[in-house]
């Protein structure tokens, strides 16, 4: 199955579409992690900055690098923070260019499904912790723990389409079903591997702030959403409204969604 493509140009709608969620999950992987009082850490797929920050904030005698592909997310990342701990950086995942050992600790937070190879990116994680360190990620669980997702998902599947095949991509992506990223860490030479996941919930005022930022196309289902013709829309929007409601009215709804995290030691 082909990777689907991965906008990312527009951080203001990013941060309403999924990066308030990347905050609340970001010091639940950090206390997973157990990375202590690392000196140098790396944030690897760092979008808009909420791993790095939250970093920068439980280990404060840390310098913090954040590695992403697009400069208007870093851009957003460093307008953020004056704090001279944080420094973010273009980089590709699967190429890093820095030495083998070069952080105390490598994070990664709800990006690496979407990384083609992404077992190179695991290995460059690897390569780039000190022996000892730890390496540490989560992505969503989008087929059995992503709530608010999985119902656009599945109301996509039914009145679109296209839908079924869009669901059928994001349900398979690599090392987001249990257990694959355990054994990814194993594969990149890492021990004491642990898999677990982590839970949050992901609140929305009402239906219109549930729906409306996929429209400024961000992400992979922000794309997929905005390739919809209007009538297209119009109809997904009126049945998963119907879902969101769920027979009640339109206001305030609260869904659990879960990642699936690994840490190791190189």
């Amino acid at each position: 199955m082909t990777q689907p493509v991965y906008v990312a140009n527009d951080p203001a709608a990013y941060e309403q579409q999924m990066g308030r969620w990347s905050r609340r999950l970001a010091p639940l992987l950090i206390k997973f992690a157990r990375i202590g009082e690392p000196a140098r850490v790396l944030d690897l797929g760092c979008g808009t900055g909420s791993l790095a920050s939250a970093l920068a904030e439980a280990a404060p005698g840390a310098m913090v690098t954040g590695v992403d592909l697009s400069e208007a997310y870093l851009a957003h990342a460093r307008s953020r923070s004056a704090d001279p701990r944080l420094r973010f950086e273009q980089g590709d995942a699967t190429a890093l260019t820095y030495p083998d050992g070069s952080f105390d600790a490598v994070l990664s937070l709800l990006v690496l499904n979407f990384v083609p190879k992404a077992e190179l990116a695991v290995r460059e994680m690897a390569r780039v912790v000190r022996p000892g360190g730890t390496v540490a990620a989560a992505v969503w669980d989008f087929r059995g723990g992503f709530t608010f997702l999985r119902l656009l998902m599945d109301t996509a599947a039914i009145v679109d389409p296209d839908g079924e095949a869009f669901r059928a991509r994001h349900c398979s992506y690599p090392l987001t079903g249990p257990g694959e990223l355990a054994a990814a860490w194993r594969a990149a030479g890492l021990r004491e591997v642990e898999q677990v996941s982590l839970t949050i919930r992901t609140e929305f005022a009402s239906f219109a702030d549930y729906f409306e930022p996929w429209l400024a196309g961000q992400g992979t289902v922000g794309a997929y959403v905005a390739s919809r013709t209007a009538e297209q829309r119009a109809r997904l929007a009126r049945h998963l409204e119907l879902a969101y409601r769920a027979g009640g009215e339109d206001g305030p709804r609260s869904f659990a969604a879960t990642a699936w995290a690994v840490r190791g030691v190189r």
